[in-house]
């Protein structure tokens, strides 16, 4: 088990979520299951020439429910911050079937990689993120 300053409950919840990468031309949505290989994840980084991706929020920093208000403004940074560094974007989302938790809108960003994905996440104040190599395993990061 990972040492992690992130409560088990919420590890627990982060395993069990749904990370949904929408609005890419396919129907139905992507699903990524922490662990579980995306076969339409590996055909989409493919067909972009890519070979990695993350998803990543800026909602509710280190798993404190904010306003609507303030999580729309950081997720607007989050935005802009991984449009500077180049690279293309795709809205998202993450959420727990049957929890009181609301879906957090994110941002898939197509060839970030690893070190980065993980540097942003820290940067917005995350417990953790998603991150995708070219296995198209979806990995949940622990980030405190």
């Amino acid at each position: 088990m990972v040492e992690t300053q992130i409560a088990s409950d919420k590890v627990r919840a982060y395993r069990a979520s749904d990370y949904r990468i929408g609005d890419i031309g396919l129907s139905p949505d992507i699903v990524l299951s922490p662990g579980l290989r995306c076969e339409a994840l590996a055909r989409f980084f493919l067909a972009k020439g890519v070979n990695c991706g993350a998803l990543i929020t800026a909602y509710n920093p280190l798993g404190v429910q904010r306003s609507d208000e303030l999580n729309a403004i950081a997720h607007e940074r989050l935005g802009g911050m991984l449009t500077v560094l180049g690279k293309e974007i795709i809205e998202g989302s993450g959420s727990e079937e049957g929890s009181d938790w609301p879906a957090e809108k994110s941002y898939f960003a197509l060839g970030l990689i690893r070190e980065d994905a993980i540097g942003i996440g820290c940067l917005c104040q995350q417990d953790a993120i998603i991150w995708i190599g070219e296995n198209a395993v979806p990995e949940l990061i622990l980030l405190r």
